[in-house]
């Protein structure tokens, strides 16, 4: 099977790599450089419609909608035209659900598929994959998206993306609890990284207080997932619950202290364990 993977970041490259592992892989990145280490088991191309010539499988792990929505270019429409896409960025539902609805138009089958488990879940192949689409093209596309981790068929095109903002908001709600309760539990006098320890295959253990807390331990923000990405989220999860009639206080209140964070601290680019941090800048 060919494949055209778009977007190489810290997610794209290892998840393209396991897919090159077993099927002929072409990768394109806006910047080039991060496609370039790929070139061991990849073709690179220069433009995403390069790309997709003669692909069957097209997927795209991109920053948010406007990225998907310019990627996916009439000229990237045309010279795709029997394949399927699938979406395994975070983007907002309804960007999905057009995006669908004009590939049937050049006969291209969709899939939205975001991920969760971060890079740490890209590196091992053992994502978890909100999948939405039609049974056919969920049926198309299952095989592939095994080999990246395990993927589970929630509804049509947009509730991959749906299930995706609700995990998005436990993660960024539990992060904000972990970070906050470390503090506290500093202040106290407790040696954080005994206070982790001892907490773990309590009540309170999470994967969240495992791999985050970690960082919150070591001090290290290098971005795993960032803070940015996760406002976008955050931010898209709010919109749609709007729309639904829904109120969310504890995502509203949430959503706020990245936002602070990000545009008012600097930290977009800081993994969004660092929220920690904005805690100690928000108290200087």
């Amino acid at each position: 099977m060919k494949i055209a993977f778009l977007g190489t970041g810290l997610m794209g490259a290892p998840m393209s790599r396991h897919l090159a592992a077993k099927h002929d892989v072409t990768v394109w990145n806006r910047s080039r450089s991060k496609a370039e280490p790929l070139a061991d088991v990849a073709t690179i191309a220069d433009t995403p419609a390069e790309a997709v010539v003669g692909a069957d499988v097209i997927i795209m792990m991109l920053m948010d909608g406007p990225a998907v929505r310019e990627v996916l270019s009439a000229e990237l429409l045309e010279q795709a035209k029997g394949a399927t896409i699938v979406d395994m960025g975070s983007v907002d539902p309804a960007t999905d659900i057009a995006l669908a609805a004009e590939a049937a138009t050049y006969e291209i089958g969709y899939v939205d598929a975001p991920v969760s488990g971060g890079t740490a879940g890209a590196e091992a192949a053992s994502l978890a994959i909100l999948v939405g689409g039609s049974d056919a093209d969920v049926a198309r596309v299952a095989p592939v998206l095994s080999i990246m981790g395990r993927p589970t068929h929630l509804g049509p095109v947009g509730a991959g993306q749906i299930a995706k903002l609700a995990n998005q908001l436990i993660v960024a709600t539990t992060i904000g609890a972990v970070a906050e309760a470390m503090r506290l539990a500093e202040s106290g006098g407790c040696d954080p990284a005994a206070w982790r320890n001892a907490l773990m295959g309590g009540f309170a253990d999470s994967r969240i207080l495992d791999l985050h807390g970690a960082r919150m331990v070591n001090r290290d923000f290098a971005p795993g997932g960032r803070s940015d990405a996760q406002l976008k989220d955050l931010n898209n999860a709010l919109n749609v619950a709007r729309d639904a009639g829904l109120e969310l206080p504890l995502s509203e209140t949430i959503t706020a202290a990245f936002r602070d964070f990000v545009e008012v601290h600097d930290g977009g680019m800081r993994d969004h364990a660092a929220y920690y941090e904005w805690l100690s800048l928000r108290q200087n």
